[in-house]
C-alpha cells in the first residue's frame, strides 16, 4: 500500500510506483510529478530514478497491428499505453493525449475519426507528443510536414509485411493473366461456357513493370524473375540504375516502363509527389493486353481515367488493392467490370505479416523511448529538434 507523509505520496518500490501509483486518494504531490519535476543535473533520491516509474506514454486509437505490440510493451514498467476509440468522449481523450509522448497510429486512413489523424490541430492538443509510429509502411493519417515542424518523430514498419504484399501481388498478376475470375463469374452466371472465349495469356518471359522497388517492389521483382523468368522493369526516382540492378530490374522513366510492360505493379507509398501519378495520358501509353496491378495507395492512380481505360479496352484489366475510399461502396464503378480483380487493402493482412509489424513497432518504439536512433524515421531531418524535445521530457539527449 502507499506510504502517506505531509509533503509527498509515494510508493515503497519503483514496481509498485508503476503498476499502482494510481491506489492512493490524497492530495499530497505524487512520487511520478515529483520525480518529473527533478532538476535534471541533481542526483535523484537513493532508490528511485524517473526512469523507474510509470512516466512513458503511449497511445492507440482502435487497434494495434497485433496483440503482441501490447504484450511487448507490458512488459515495460516504465510505459503506459492507453487504448482510445473513435467515438471516446473528448473529456476521455483530451488528458490522454495532452500526457502522451508516442501516438501508435493506424496506417489505413479511413479507419481512424479525422480528429485522430495526425494533424497540426491533433499536436497542439498533444503538445508532449514525441513520436507517431504508423502500424504499418504507408502513413496516410500522418501530416509529416506538421510533424517535422512540431519536433515529433514519424515510423513506420517498412518492410515489415513485404512478403505478404509481394504475394499478393503474384496473385493477382496470374489471377489475371490466367483470367480465372473472369471464369469463374462466367461459371456461376451462365449455363453454357464458351471457353475459349475465356482464354488467358502466360506470365512466363513477360515483361513486369514495378513502381516503386523499395521492400515490396524488390520482393515482387524477386518471385517474377525466379519463379517466371520475367523481365523487371522499374521506376523509382530516389534510386539510380546500380542500386535498381541489385534489387533485380532496370531503371527506366515511368512512360517507358509503361509503354514496354506487360504488366505494371505499383507499390510506392503515397507522398504530395505521386498524387495522381497514373492518370489518363499515363493508362493511354499501356499496351492494349497489360494489366495495371496496385497494392501501394490510393489517389496515386485515377480512378476515373482507370474507369474510362477499362471500358475503352485499352488496357486488359487491374488487380486493385487500394481505393480512394477504403472499402469501396459496392456500387463503385471499378467493382462492375469483369476483368477487375479487387480486394479491400488486405494485401498486407495476413497472420505472419501481422505479428512482424506488431513486434518491429513495439521495438522501434521502447527503442525511442529509451533514447536509440530506431531505423525506420520517415523524417529523419527532424532528429536535431527532436532530440531536443526528447531531452527536455526525460533529462536526457538521445544517442
Amino acid at each position: 500500500m502507499p506510504i502517506c507523509s505531509g509533503r509527498l505520496c509515494y510508493f515503497p518500490t519503483p514496481t509498485i510506483a508503476a503498476t499502482r501509483r494510481r491506489m492512493c486518494r490524497c492530495n499530497a504531490p505524487r512520487l511520478f510529478d515529483f520525480l518529473q519535476r527533478w532538476p535534471p543535473d541533481q542526483p535523484r533520491p537513493e532508490g528511485y530514478d524517473i526512469m523507474s516509474v510509470n512516466n512513458k506514454r503511449v497511445f492507440y486509437v482502435k487497434y494495434l497491428a497485433h496483440e503482441i505490440y501490447a504484450e511487448i510493451l507490458r512488459s515495460r514498467p516504465d510505459v503506459r499505453l492507453d487504448r482510445l476509440e473513435n467515438e471516446t468522449a473528448d473529456q476521455i481523450a483530451a488528458p490522454i493525449l495532452a500526457a502522451a509522448h508516442a501516438y501508435q497510429i493506424g496506417a489505413a486512413r479511413d479507419e481512424i475519426a479525422g480528429h485522430f489523424h495526425v494533424d497540426r490541430e491533433l499536436l497542439a492538443r498533444a503538445p508532449n507528443l514525441l513520436i507517431v509510429s504508423s502500424n504499418g509502411a504507408g502513413f496516410d493519417p500522418v501530416d509529416v510536414e506538421a510533424c517535422t515542424a512540431a519536433g515529433v518523430l514519424v515510423l513506420n514498419q517498412s518492410g515489415g509485411n513485404a512478403h505478404s504484399v509481394a504475394e499478393h501481388v503474384l496473385g493477382m498478376l496470374l489471377t489475371l493473366s490466367k483470367r480465372i475470375i473472369e471464369a469463374d463469374r462466367a461459371l456461376r452466371r451462365d449455363a453454357n461456357i464458351n471457353r475459349n472465349a475465356l482464354m488467358g495469356t502466360e506470365a512466363q518471359g513477360k515483361t513486369v513493370g514495378i513502381v516503386g522497388i523499395g521492400n515490396v517492389g524488390r520482393r515482387v521483382a524477386a518471385l517474377c524473375e525466379g519463379l517466371l523468368g520475367m523481365k523487371v522493369l522499374a521506376y523509382d526516382p530516389y534510386l539510380n540504375s546500380a542500386e535498381i540492378a541489385v534489387r533485380g530490374g532496370e531503371k527506366v522513366e515511368l512512360d517507358e516502363l509503361l509503354r514496354r510492360s506487360d504488366y505494371v505493379s505499383v507499390s510506392c507509398p503515397l507522398t504530395p509527389d505521386n498524387r495522381g501519378m497514373i492518370g489518363a495520358r499515363q493508362f493511354a501509353l499501356m499496351q492494349p493486353h497489360a494489366y495495371f496491378i496496385t497494392t501501394a495507395r490510393g489517389f496515386i492512380h485515377d480512378e476515373s481515367a482507370l474507369v474510362e481505360a477499362l471500358r475503352n479496352r485499352s488496357i486488359a484489366g487491374a488487380g486493385l488493392d487500394v481505393w480512394a475510399k477504403e472499402p469501396p461502396p459496392p456500387d463503385h464503378p471499378l467493382l462492375q467490370f469483369d476483368n477487375v480483380l479487387a480486394s479491400p487493402h488486405t494485401a498486407g493482412v495476413t497472420r505472419e505479416a501481422r505479428a512482424n509489424m506488431g513486434r518491429i513497432a513495439a521495438e522501434q518504439i521502447l527503442d525511442a523511448l529509451d533514447g536509440k536512433r530506431p531505423p525506420r524515421i520517415v523524417n529523419p531531418e527532424v532528429w536535431p529538434r527532436y532530440a531536443e524535445r526528447f531531452a527536455r521530457a526525460f533529462g536526457f539527449a538521445p544517442a
